[in-house]
């Protein structure tokens, strides 16, 4: 299960307590803060996307969408969402916790310009039911993230 990964990943660096699990589903960005109790904004959602045939993350606020147009002059390529049955296989969590931490060795990760306007955000932690806080300063010590995009928009 991805979870054991994250919370492996966690421990492997000494904190195993920032895995926060709950018994609602935060599978989905409004879920998530709705059991954080916080504004959606905050729920740093994981896009799962095909950037010239190969599988990239970004991390982006939770009230906001891809924009079809900015993705498209940033990695010169249309968005093509990865398909549901293959984001395990290519990504090493399913989705509801697709999540950047301790995904398949590969993978580039993005930040999304969208959320700069945190100070801390909440990213899955590889199940549909648990999270991570972390700051934007402490992001880079947990993700080995590629570059910031700006690839959104308001939902």
């Amino acid at each position: 299960m991805a979870i054991e990964k994250v919370k492996q990943f966690f421990e492997s660096r000494g904190e195993p307590e920032k895995v926060v699990e709950f018994e609602q589903s935060t599978a989905t960005s409004d879920q998530a803060a709705q059991a954080l109790n916080c504004e959606v904004g905050r729920i740093a959602k994981t896009i799962s996307v095909f950037v010239d045939k190969k599988p990239v993350l970004i991390l982006m606020s939770g009230d906001m969408k891809l924009d079809n147009k900015k993705f498209k002059n940033r990695f010169n390529c249309r968005p093509h969402m990865i398909p549901v049955d293959e984001v395990e296989k290519l990504i090493g969590h399913a989705v509801g916790g697709v999540c950047p931490f301790a995904v398949n060795e590969g993978v580039p990760i993005y930040f999304e310009e969208s959320l700069r306007r945190y100070e801390y955000v909440y990213p899955a932690a590889g199940s549909s039911n648990s999270v991570v806080k972390l700051t934007l300063e402490e992001l880079p010590r947990y993700i080995n993230f590629s570059d910031w995009v700006d690839v959104s928009k308001l939902k």
